[in-house]
């Protein structure tokens, strides 16, 4: 017989240690924190969960966030001097696959996350006409891409998932955000969240957090027994991924 006190497993018990390698910490130069203090108290209280190694990520969108490898490092350069000697800190970014990005590769001006892995993502509206040929040029300049939180695009929400399995086979991994484990996108993203899981095609999973609050919903995260194991396997993922 079950007991009703059984342990609940939290998401930030299995996390402690872990590099997150997607987020919005770095100052004023997206829709994440917008002043030094807001980095400096997001990487407060990611530490606060365990969590002291890190990836910046800002986003580069065409006019939107026209980010280049300088805009970054300067933002980078604002927060550097005040974060603990504990902090593992270093800065890429989450690439928008769209026009403009065929240009940043044409140029070799990508910042990867580590190695050849690059960040992308994807309109939630459509994917990108020309998606074939951004994964040809990523892979014929020898980088490996991980697209960010492939639950959150609706339009290939099919019932056998057939479409990201084809991306998949096209060489991008996987990363899961955390917090679609909740219903914070809403529950339809969290059951797709789920549902990947259980059909081993995340690979990674990141916070992308981009204020204090996305944190504190991290904190309150439980994880169904039902998708423990395979979560386990991720976030070994991503421990092996920074520590090659």
């Amino acid at each position: 017989m079950l007991s009703i006190f059984q342990k609940k497993t939290f998401l930030i018990d299995l996390i402690e240690g872990i590099t997150d390698f997607h987020n919005h910490i770095l100052p004023g130069i997206d829709d994440g924190a917008k002043t030094t203090e807001d980095s400096l108290e997001l990487i407060n209280e990611f530490q606060n969960i365990g969590i002291t190694d890190f990836v910046a990520t800002p986003h580069v969108i065409g006019e939107y966030y026209p980010n280049t490898p300088e805009s970054i490092e300067n933002a980078f350069q604002k927060i550097q001097p005040h974060i603990s000697n504990k902090v593992n800190f270093n800065y890429s970014a989450e690439y928008m696959m769209d026009q403009h990005f065929v240009e940043i590769i044409e140029k070799q001006k990508i910042l990867p996350i580590i190695k050849n892995k690059v960040l992308v993502e994807m309109s939630y509206f459509q994917p990108p006409i020309n998606l074939n040929e951004i994964l040809f040029k990523l892979q014929n300049n020898s980088y490996s891409p991980i697209l960010a939180h492939p639950e959150r695009y609706t339009y290939w929400h099919s019932k056998n998932l057939e479409k990201l399995k084809q991306i998949k086979t096209r060489g991008c991994s996987f990363q899961l955000n955390m917090l679609s484990l909740s219903n914070h996108y809403g529950i339809g993203i969290q059951k797709i969240a789920f549902r990947l899981l259980e059909n081993n095609l995340i690979d990674f999973i990141s916070s992308d957090a981009h204020k204090i609050s996305h944190l504190d919903k991290i904190k309150e995260i439980k994880i169904p027994k039902k998708i423990l194991v395979s979560l386990e396997k991720v976030i070994e993922n991503n421990r092996n991924l920074f520590s090659s």
